[in-house]
């Protein structure tokens, strides 16, 4: 296994998150070198802050948890994301027009943040635990034909939702791959065995709350 600090992103997108939380991960993955720290666009500021003077990525949520905000809701959030100071966005699909078999309204979706980010990394949340496979395999293949930079698994509040799975990651990577798009694992991800398990299969990226714990545990 490589170093794990490469593949996580440290993340704090609870309801009740305070700036006191946020300065923690953000010091956390300083001094760890993680590879980002995933907060609400409400922290945004807070953060670029907190990671100044550091090589951490900023990334952020949009229309987080349920993806059901409008698409020109999701482009306005966006930009103010930019703005504020994110490096990489991470939309929520629209569940909804995908199961209703809708895909030229969520590729509409996609496209209005792919706009309003145009030289940021995208990552599309499909919400596995959703999803059948074929549906998964399908929203992976509309965030190929959007322009979306990576696919990723789960927002993590889906309730009794199990996040990343192993099969589904591969299932990604295998339908996104040969188009150059890389995966997210996020979601449940709690131990060093299931994160190296989901590495093995496809994921470039790793969303995590547990990314010290996870380091911890690499270096035993």
């Amino acid at each position: 296994m490589d170093n794990i600090v490469k593949y996580i992103e440290h993340t704090l997108l609870k309801q009740d998150a305070t700036e006191e939380g946020i300065r923690k991960i953000c010091k956390e993955a300083v001094d760890n070198e993680f590879l980002g720290v995933c907060v609400n666009p409400d922290f945004v500021k807070l953060t670029k802050s907190c990671l100044s003077n550091s090589k951490v990525k900023l990334v952020t949520v949009i229309g987080f948890p349920l993806g059901s905000n409008t698409s020109e809701v999701k482009a306005f959030e966006t930009k103010k994301a930019i703005e504020d100071g994110a490096d990489e966005i991470d939309m929520v699909i629209n569940v909804s027009l995908l199961k209703d078999k809708k895909y030229e309204n969520v590729k509409k979706d996609i496209s209005a943040v792919r706009v309003a980010c145009p030289n940021n990394k995208l990552k599309v949340i499909l919400e596995t635990d959703l999803l059948t496979k074929e549906e998964i395999k399908k929203a992976c293949e509309l965030c190929v034909e959007t322009g979306a930079d990576l696919v990723k698994t789960s927002t993590g509040f889906v309730k009794d939702g199990v996040g990343a799975k192993v099969e589904d990651v591969e299932l990604m990577f295998k339908t996104v791959s040969p188009s150059g798009l890389e995966v997210k694992a996020s979601g449940g991800i709690k131990d060093f065995k299931k994160a190296c398990d989901l590495i093995k299969a496809g994921a470039a990226r790793l969303g995590t709350s547990s990314g010290v714990k996870l380091l911890e545990e690499s270096n035993k």
